[in-house]
């Protein structure tokens, strides 16, 4: 797995990130050790670390890894009330992250997600304050447009974490450009798409038996099964699975500093590792260009 430095800072991370969503909900303990194990092996380094998973990755993670925690989101809380980036909120989810994870700093610390109820000078000056404590070593946003970025942006804000695949290019047009000239890095989440790129999901079983899933698995753009038919007709050819294909694809986009996935098997983290040596060739990029812009 190769190194990549985090836009124009000093961080350096594998550029393949693992996420943890899943860990709890679908994949165990033994499953974990087994991802971690496999996906270290290989050279990962960086590791997001969610709410959930943080029981888990205290016992699996050494400090030799790169924590990657986002804070001011709360989903369990009721529908409206989630997000709350004020500086109160946002300290108090720090500490308690650093007192669950054993650790005196986090390596890279994010802001959830944009909160129209606090004003950007007073996030970005909270994020200045703690990395001049030393609780964190690199700053972050997730979610952001690249004005709400500009706004937010300080020195310490190194990465911009955002869901990027062949069903959602918008960040080409608004986000990467700021980050571009802010010297912001891009960490690409979600590449296969929620596990409709890696063909997870077929069309007549979601559409006539379980439409509610369906229907949350293509939460995404209209025209969605014209993309993934390119895709698994590029895969085949290729003679790769379409995870491999899709997480390829967008590794190798202009502006993408590191992907972030989240495997739930040690066989899907082999393959998102195999993506690393994986890259389209030209005329295959543009035909998927054709149905995705």
């Amino acid at each position: 797995m190769r190194e990549a430095t985090i836009g124009a800072s000093g961080l350096r991370v594998s550029s393949l990130g693992l996420g943890t969503e899943t860990w709890g909900k679908g994949t165990d303990w033994d499953q974990a050790r087994a991802i971690v194990h496999t996906f270290k092996d290989a050279g990962g380094t960086l590791v997001d670390v969610s709410p959930g998973a943080v029981a888990m990755a205290s016992s699996l993670l050494d400090a030799e890894d790169i924590i990657s925690v986002a804070s001011g989101v709360n989903p369990e809380a009721p529908m409206g009330r989630r997000v709350d980036c004020s500086r109160r909120n946002l300290i108090s989810q720090l500490d308690a992250m650093l007192r669950a994870l054993g650790r005196d700093h986090i390596d890279l610390w994010s802001v959830g997600f944009w909160d129209p109820h606090t004003p950007a000078f007073e996030v970005a000056d909270t994020l200045e304050q703690v990395v001049r404590q030393g609780k964190v070593r690199y700053a972050g946003v997730r979610g952001y447009q690249g004005w709400q970025l500009a706004l937010t942006h300080r020195p310490s804000v190194v990465a911009a974490i955002t869901p990027y695949h062949l069903l959602h290019r918008t960040p080409e047009t608004d986000l990467f450009p700021a980050a571009e000239y802010l010297g912001v890095g891009i960490i690409a989440g979600a590449p296969l798409a929620q596990g409709v790129l890696s063909g997870r999901y077929q069309r007549s079983f979601q559409a006539k038996e379980n439409p509610q899933r369906y229907a949350e698995a293509h939460g995404l753009l209209t025209g969605s099964e014209a993309v993934v038919e390119a895709l698994r007709t590029a895969a085949e050819g290729l003679g790769i699975s379409m995870a491999i294909a899709a997480a390829a694809w967008v590794r190798h986009q202009s502006g993408v500093s590191s992907i972030l996935a989240t495997p739930r098997t040690e066989e899907q983290c082999a393959e998102l590792i195999a993506a690393e040596n994986v890259t389209l060739p030209r005329a295959i990029a543009k035909a998927l260009d054709d149905v995705t812009l």
